[in-house]
């Protein structure tokens, strides 16, 4: 589904700049996973028709939901590996879906679990990052961006596994020679950043974040090193006082909700990480999956 890109005077006066909202948050899953899951999906209903092998998967709960959407609609089975620690409200739903569910201590277990799952040959792996469905669902979000606003010159996403990242600096290289892309990490789980620094995908600790859905390790395989290290312009991170700040922010002055990992790049403006003065920036507001506790909390 096409979201809209809204102007925020809030941010542009933060930054110094034109700020617009990407508002994935309005997604029929509330997350914009619902973009690579179906797209997955479709590809593989044309090519298996009514015969589609079971699918199984790893997520800290949005991939998961949207996936879970999306194989119901095509009447394909799904079992789900997702962090028992995720919040409820992703969780919740799916269980709702009637996905197979299965608890694990963290995402990185969550992973290992699903690939092994998968090397049984009983289920189809569905990354929710490092699969160029996913990615090329994830991509259209820069089409639109460009399309919409094509004066566009940087664009801030939230970065986990770097599904998101990699589809929409695919599709802005095709588009423009001048816009950036920028990631935006959570220090509590920053993968991207130490494995570029050391030139290959390195293992680092993670430990609890807000941003929930950016938090673990990346697959040594992934195809989304190599797409970040070339297409993505830099990476910053944000602190867990800047994640609590955009999310209340985002309630408070947009009228909208965010969960942890979705407000990152509001994040980046509020903390001050990001000099965007003068630019025209679209920041993508990625998911509003956050359980009511927390988010009571925060307000």
């Amino acid at each position: 589904m096409r979201t809209p890109l809204r102007a925020s005077s809030w941010l542009g006066d933060r930054a110094s700049a034109h700020v617009k909202l990407k508002l994935e948050v309005l997604q029929p899953t509330f997350s914009y996973k619902i973009r690579g899951a179906f797209n997955a999906v479709l590809r593989l209903a044309e090519a298996y028709g009514t015969s589609a092998p079971p699918l199984v998967t790893a997520s800290a709960g949005n991939h998961g939901r949207a996936l879970a959407w999306a194989a119901t609609a095509a009447r394909m089975s799904l079992t789900v590996y997702a962090p028992r620690h995720a919040p409820r409200s992703k969780l919740d739903a799916i269980r709702a879906t009637g996905a197979d569910l299965r608890p694990c201590a963290d995402y990185d277990e969550a992973e290992q679990r699903a690939k092994e799952h998968a090397a049984l040959g009983e289920a189809l792996f569905i990354s929710p990052y490092s699969h160029p469905d996913v990615i090329a669902g994830a991509g259209t979000i820069g089409l639109e961006i460009h399309e919409e606003w094509p004066d566009v010159d940087t664009i801030v996403v939230p970065i986990g596994g770097g599904g998101l990242i990699s589809g929409i600096a695919l599709a802005n290289r095709e588009l423009s020679k001048s816009s950036q892309v920028i990631g935006v990490e959570a220090a509590a789980s920053s993968p991207f950043t130490h494995s570029l620094a050391a030139g290959a995908i390195v293992e680092i600790e993670v430990a609890p974040t807000l941003a929930d859905g950016l938090a673990g390790n990346l697959d040594p395989d992934t195809i989304t090193f190599d797409l970040v290290r070339q297409h993505v312009s830099r990476i910053v991170v944000v602190t867990e006082a800047d994640l609590r700040s955009a999310i209340s922010g985002v309630v408070m002055r947009e009228r909208l909700i965010a969960e942890g990992a979705g407000a990152a790049g509001v994040a980046a403006v509020i903390g001050g990480t990001l000099d965007l003065t003068g630019r025209n920036v679209a920041i993508v507001l990625s998911g509003a999956n956050i359980d009511a506790d927390t988010l009571k909390a925060l307000l």
